[in-house]
C-alpha cells in the first residue's frame, strides 16, 4: 500500500500543466501492483477545492483509494517533527497537517508518493519516498 500525498492528487484532479502527467503516470503505475491510500488529513486538504462533499467524492471515484484511519502514534510523531521544524526556524507556511502525513507514512511503514521531497526527507528519513 502506498500513501498518496495531497499534491499528487491535486495535480491530477486540477490537471496541473506542469505536474499532471507525472502524477497520473505514478498513480497508474502504482495501481498495477499495489494499492493507493489516503487518510483524513489528505481528504481534508482536497476538500478545500470542492464546494460539496459529493463533488469531492465524484472527483475521487476514478481512483481506487483505500481510506486509512490515522494512528495516535502518528499524531505524536507529527507534533515532535513540527516542533523540531519550528526550532530550526521554520515558518508557519509549512502547516502541521503536512507533518501528520509524513508521520502516518513512517508509523505504518508506508511508502509516500509525493512531490514534497525536502520536508519529508528532512523530518521523516525512514519513509520511502516516490518522487520526481
Amino acid at each position: 500500500m502506498i500513501l498518496v500525498d495531497t499534491n499528487v492528487l491535486i495535480d491530477v484532479l486540477a490537471d496541473d500543466p506542469e505536474w499532471a502527467d507525472w502524477s497520473e503516470a505514478q498513480l497508474l503505475r502504482v495501481i498495477e501492483t499495489d494499492e493507493l491510500a489516503i487518510n483524513p488529513i489528505i481528504y481534508a486538504e482536497l476538500a478545500a477545492a470542492y464546494r460539496t462533499e459529493a463533488a469531492l467524492e465524484r472527483a475521487l471515484r476514478h481512483w481506487p483509494l483505500v481510506r486509512l484511519p490515522l494512528p495516535y502514534a502518528a499524531g505524536y510523531l507529527s507534533g515532535q517533527a513540527f516542533r523540531n521544524y519550528r526550532k530550526k526556524g521554520g515558518q508557519k507556511r509549512s502547516p502541521l497537517p503536512d507533518f501528520y502525513i509524513g508521520a502516518h507514512a513512517q508509523i505504518e511503514q508506508l511508502p509516500l508518493l509525493t512531490r514534497d521531497v525536502a520536508r519529508y526527507r528532512a523530518y521523516f528519513p525512514k519513509v520511502r519516498l516516490i518522487t520526481p
